[in-house]
């Protein structure tokens, strides 16, 4: 008879040590979930719960588990799929953006973490439960809100957040209905940072420049657009704009468009450009060449054979949002007309008095997403729209932990985010390091939360289901001659899940 031998080790794997005449092996146990042991054993490792599946949870969970060997990580998600704004945010022709996806599946299929998509927390946990469960408990859930305009109007058809319209091409299943109106020649943006370049590009985009992984509906829907001209509308001036060098120069390239500034808001640029810093400078360059330097005899000639346009309008606020005459629909956007107090980063907005009407048929508000409440449990600053920290500690609430937009706001791109989660990831660390954070009373994780989720009839989606559903949006990409055709439907998702 084989003799074996059970052994224990801090990083909580269960392996057992066969030995039978000359042949030994270690075999690992796995629970046919994440490849973790789910065992009572395994209680007495640090066990860390993250909630949102987006960029800040895996590069949270990704910090956690390289710095840590004996540490485990369960990481909650609202819906059945992973990946957040890299999968929903990150513009279809800005395919290598999503490459961080590869890093991301490496973590997910590490040994000491799991994924748990559909599992709303706030809804089917309370985050009161999931610190019961957990020694540290880490909110990522990022920002699913809209930064409202707050002027009269703003609800009228025709009308969209940013935030929802990158939604739609992009298949968030809550905004697949969305059904935008591009029967109208003029689109305004309002807002000037990288989302709002992402959206005014995508409207005036040649059509198979976009054949990656937007939605077919979009795709059919940009094919019949009738926008030609996009105004990106801002309240302060070309040194303020929050865009990057790499977004405008990708619209003064856009194929089949030209650039339609004023040059008079460029008034005094040029001569305050060499005091700038060099991103800063870099980028005003771009765009006071591209509004200001006559073109030559072949650019002349192709921007006379072009039919969409776009460009910004600076030193302008809106006011109202105009009305058909039924009342029922966008005509317009009032805008006031701004000038500058002080100057660089810090200047502000300071109304003259005028205003400006601009004839529209699509107006999108781009003026910043925002994170919500997750449960009354946890502080909120409801002004700023965030989670109360200091470096990621959730204050006045030991073990708990913030990263990502919640943390900071919505600023910045992924690299911004991946930092701001390794510095929450350190945090954290270090509170286990110093005996701020206790480790050492043992506590269920998953297992404990396992149990709830079945009592409420939840059934959560694990990695292995995810890349079901990723299958078969790759197989439904390539019928169509696209990379993927993301399911647009919970249930549908949940279907192919569990098949």
């Amino acid at each position: 008879m084989n003799a074996h031998k059970v052994i224990f080790c801090k990083t909580n794997t269960l392996k057992l040590l066969w030995t039978s005449g000359r042949r030994s092996w270690i075999n690992r146990l796995h629970d046919g979930v994440c490849g973790r042991v789910q065992a009572s054993f395994s209680s007495c490792s640090p066990k860390v719960c993250i909630v949102g599946g987006g960029p800040a949870g895996f590069y949270t969970a990704q910090h956690l588990i390289k710095a840590r060997q004996d540490l485990e990580v369960d990481i909650y998600e609202r819906l059945p799929v992973p990946f957040g704004l890299v999968r929903f945010g990150v513009a279809p022709d800005h395919p290598e953006v999503k490459n961080v996806i590869n890093t991301f599946t490496q973590t997910a299929q590490h040994s000491r973490c799991c994924f748990y998509g559909n599992v709303n927390v706030g809804q089917d946990l309370g985050v009161e439960e999931l610190r019961r469960a957990y020694h540290a408990v880490v909110l990522s859930y990022g920002a699913e809100g809209n930064r409202s305009m707050g002027v009269p109007g703003e609800h009228l058809a025709g009308v969209h957040s940013a935030k929802d319209f990158v939604g739609w091409y992009n298949g968030v299943p809550s905004n697949r209905e969305l059904n935008p109106d591009l029967s109208y020649e003029t689109a305004v943006v309002l807002g000037q940072g990288n989302v709002a370049l992402d959206v005014a590009r995508i409207l005036l985009s040649p059509i198979d420049t976009l054949k990656t992984d937007i939605t077919q509906a979009a795709l059919e829907a940009l094919a019949e657009s009738q926008v030609r001209r996009v105004l990106i509308v801002g309240r302060r001036g070309p040194m303020q704009v929050a865009c990057t060098i790499k977004e405008v120069r990708e619209m003064v390239n856009l194929p089949g468009t030209r650039p339609e500034m004023v040059g008079a808001e460029f008034e005094g640029v040029a001569e305050a450009l060499k005091e700038l810093p060099r991103p800063r400078k870099r980028l005003t360059e771009l765009m006071v060449k591209a509004a200001l330097e006559i073109p030559g005899e072949k650019e002349r000639a192709r921007r006379g054979e072009v039919s969409r346009s776009w460009g910004f309008r600076f030193f302008r606020s809106p006011v109202e949002v105009l009305a058909a005459p039924d009342q029922t629909r966008v005509t317009g956007i009032r805008l006031a007309v701004n000038r500058l107090e002080g100057s660089g980063e810090g200047a502000r907005a300071v109304p003259t008095g005028e205003v400006e009407d601009v004839t529209c048929g699509l107006l999108i508000s781009s003026i910043g997403y925002k994170s919500l409440p997750i449960d009354p449990s946890v502080p909120f600053d409801s002004r700023r729209a965030i989670v109360p920290n200091t470096m990621g500690r959730v204050q006045q609430a030991a073990g708990l932990y913030c990263s990502g937009w919640l943390k900071t706001g919505p600023t910045g791109v992924i690299a911004t985010t991946m930092n701001n989660s390794f510095d929450t990831a350190r945090t954290l660390l270090e509170d286990i390091d110093s005996g701020t954070l206790d480790v050492s009373a043992a506590k269920p994780g998953s297992q404990g939360v396992s149990a709830l989720l079945e009592e409420r009839g939840v059934k959560p989606v694990t990695f292995s289901d995810w890349e079901k559903i990723d299958n078969e949006e790759t197989r439904r990409g390539e019928a169509m001659g696209k990379p993927r055709e993301k399911l647009l439907v919970v249930e549908e998702m949940l279907q192919v899940a569990r098949a």
